[in-house]
């Protein structure tokens, strides 16, 4: 993903409100989320990127979720890293806990290109970046991240946090709500574009929650509502690359066991 946003615990029917943007390189071949019955992962729900085999958010019968961003620094990639895309998928395979499988992963964080990783289990939430290797337990509330650390002040961040918290204010939303939240392609203004090694133009062009551009964009959005019983319902909306209308749109209802 590249920006997701959350309310933790912070809503009278929904323990989790997730809605998220998976922008990527148009040519990437890319896999919907289904469950991953073909791998003999049964249990677990998610899109898969055919490059690497990883996936940048998923869930698992069993109550566990995770998704990932990229940390932007361009001075800093390693062209022969291991996927990021393995950290959430083998997080949902894991028996571990969420803290113990984060300590297994600062231990070894290093040797990934810069992430952002959100994991939770039935009463839990962390997150953790290799760019700071420290393991934060999420405090309830509305929370966002995108190309930079948990909850950094970027516009579209902010943006999307706020339009969040203002459509969870009612109990009964409209899901529908959520993903215009996530379709907002207003761009930042020049003197409030984060300043991440990336030229002018690109900084730019990415600056918004919805992204388009000629060869890279928002390809699909993402919603997940989990309430305090362990109902959950898993939303994926793809969209075309040429106009950005939406090309199909899936719902999957679990039971966390």
């Amino acid at each position: 993903m590249c920006l997701i946003t959350f309310s933790y615990k912070n809503h009278p029917f929904y323990k989790l409100i997730v809605a998220a943007n998976r922008d990527e390189f148009y040519q990437r071949p890319t896999r919907a989320a289904q469950f991953w019955t073909d791998e003999q992962l049964p249990d677990i729900l998610a899109g898969k990127d055919l490059k690497a085999n990883g996936t940048w958010m998923g869930v698992s019968k069993t109550g566990r979720w995770g998704a990932l961003t990229n940390y932007r620094d361009p001075s800093n990639i390693n062209e022969n890293a291991p996927s990021r895309g393995d950290l959430v998928l083998d997080y949902l395979k894991s028996d571990s806990n969420e803290r113990a499988y984060l300590k297994e992963i600062k231990d070894n964080g290093k040797k990934y290109n810069g992430f952002n990783l959100l994991i939770g289990g039935k009463d839990s939430l962390y997150h953790f970046s290799n760019e700071t290797n420290s393991i934060k337990e999420i405090e309830p509330g509305i929370h966002g991240v995108s190309n930079a650390l948990l909850d950094t002040n970027w516009p579209k961040l902010d943006h999307a946090k706020k339009e969040l918290e203002r459509v969870t204010s009612n109990s009964k939303f409209d899901r529908d709500e959520l993903f215009e939240i996530l379709k907002n392609s207003e761009k930042a203004p020049d003197e409030k574009l984060p300043s991440t090694g990336i030229p002018y133009e690109w900084e730019k062009a990415v600056s918004s929650i919805f992204i388009k551009t000629d060869n890279y964009g928002t390809l699909c959005s993402t919603l997940l509502l989990v309430d305090y019983e362990g109902n959950a319902e898993f939303t994926e909306r793809r969209y075309n690359v040429e106009n950005c209308k939406i090309i199909d749109e899936n719902t999957f209802k679990l039971v966390f066991s």
